[in-house]
């Protein structure tokens, strides 16, 4: 990380370090419990600002982004928590649209650590990982201070961390299968368990959903009595247009239509995190009937948004994209967006996914648009081998298009140069070009790999 002191650095590996002894994210005891314990020890920071709580499968960093990008636009000091971070921790607990550095994830990690001790002491099961960063979060979000948090769920809903906080919106992104070994796989108790951040008299702004998830979000907004505002009623896209570097959208809002809205980001799908964005932000600020936010403003926030690792290009010619989808939901978005609004001659794909995942349905939404695939792993000890990733993918995509690259360099590499090949040389068509997906992981080491600084 350029600019930033190597001491710094040094500090943070060892900060890490300490966190990585505990639970790690992929395992849960569901219970608020401890984050309680915690947040009351430290007078409970997550109550000295309103909150915007983002639960979901797909979409929930992104339109994280978007609504931070908003709120900033609109005058107010922001803090953001997201997870999994794409490269670095302090990705995950941002400022005014910035990362914590370093020294200051540090510090907040010292500062809370005392507490955490306390209810490790007390309890039989030590606070996760995820937990303390929770806390972490919580508390550098008072000391900021910061007048609004947009804060994005690690796991789940009702038994997730960051559900200790009390927020005025909540939004829920589209609900699809994944984590099946911690949700299950039955779409209606998924969305139950994601619908557990609509807190009683709060405002939930609800993505288009399956018929069944919809009902099941509905029941919870009816419980707690809590208002509503959907995609495709209140809210929505209302046209979209493929423009230079984004898009162009004209969005109904539910204070009016948001016109000429130029989108820094490609596909359908962040069109919709666009509207889903705009909707939480207008019932935040109390928006709606005859009264709009100020158009301009609006404008020239949704210009500024940036997405890392969501369809994000590297490099220029060929053409590198990085995408972090690793789930069917995920990858269909994904693959929509590169046969909607990119038109290679020659796409490759690079794919190191986590065994974990339900590889056979991400393979599934990539084959329709990739000419080869490049098989590889990630750093992550969860990595599925590429040669077991290389035999699912042979019943999908025939052996004659399938490489196996167990070094994630060397797969870009690889999948560079078949890009470049060409069966008719002075072809006047699009070059050929490069997608690097499945996993976070892999989204993030690709970025280093081109030289991206954490954002």
């Amino acid at each position: 990380m350029s600019g930033t002191d190597p001491a710094a650095l040094q500090e943070l590996r060892v900060v890490e370090a300490e966190l990585n002894e505990r639970w790690p994210e992929t395992k849960i005891e569901p219970s608020l419990d401890r984050i309680r314990a915690l947040a009351d020890l430290l007078a409970d920071p997550q109550h000295s600002y309103p909150v915007v709580h983002i639960a979901g499968t797909n979409g929930k960093s992104s339109t994280s982004r978007i609504i931070d990008a908003l709120l900033s636009g609109l005058g107010l000091r922001t803090g953001r928590y997201t997870s999994p971070h794409l490269q670095l921790a302090t990705e995950r607990i941002s400022i005014d649209g910035a990362p914590i550095n370093p020294a200051g994830y540090v510090e907040a990690y010292r500062d809370v650590a005392p507490y955490v001790s306390i209810v490790d002491s007390r309890s039989d099961v030590r606070m996760s990982k995820f937990e303390v960063l929770t806390g972490m979060a919580f508390a550098a979000f008072a000391d900021a201070p910061v007048e609004a948090a947009v804060v994005e769920v690690g796991l789940g809903g009702s038994w997730d961390a960051t559900n200790v906080a009390d927020a005025k919106i909540a939004v829920i992104c589209p609900v699809a299968l994944d984590h099946a070994e911690y949700l299950g796989t039955e779409l209606g108790g998924i969305a139950t368990e994601k619908a557990g951040i609509i807190k009683p008299g709060s405002i939930a702004v609800v993505a288009a959903q399956p018929a069944e998830a919809q009902k099941a979000i509905m029941e919870r907004v009816a419980e707690v009595d809590a208002t509503v505002a959907r995609e495709g009623q209140e809210f929505g896209v209302l046209s979209r247009t493929v423009a230079v570097g984004g898009q162009l959208l004209r969005l109904q809002g539910l204070g009016g239509v948001y016109d000429e809205i130029f989108l820094p980001l490609h596909g359908e799908h962040q069109a919709r995190n666009a509207a889903l964005a705009l909707a939480a932000v207008e019932a935040f600020f109390g928006a709606g009937a005859d009264r709009q936010l100020d158009v301009e403003r609006v404008r020239e926030a949704f210009a500024s948004v940036t997405t890392p690792g969501r369809l994000e290009r590297v490099r220029a010619a060929p053409a590198v994209l990085v995408d972090a989808a690793h789930n069917p939901h995920g990858t269909r978005a994904l693959a929509d967006a590169l046969s909607s609004e990119f038109s290679f001659r020659r796409l490759i794909a690079v794919v190191g996914v986590l065994r974990d995942k339900d590889v056979r349905g991400i393979l599934t939404e990539l084959e329709p648009v990739v000419e080869e695939i490049v098989l590889t792993k990630n750093s992550s000890p969860r990595a599925m081998d590429p040669d077991e990733l290389a035999g699912v993918a042979k019943g999908i995509f025939g052996p004659d298009r399938i490489v196996v690259e167990p070094r994630l360099d060397n797969a870009v590499e690889t999948a560079i140069q078949l890009a470049e090949e060409t069966e008719e040389p002075g072809e006047s068509v699009s070059g050929g070009g490069v997608v690097i997906t499945g996993s976070v992981v892999t989204a993030g080491e690709a970025r280093a790999l081109f030289g991206k600084e954490p954002a």
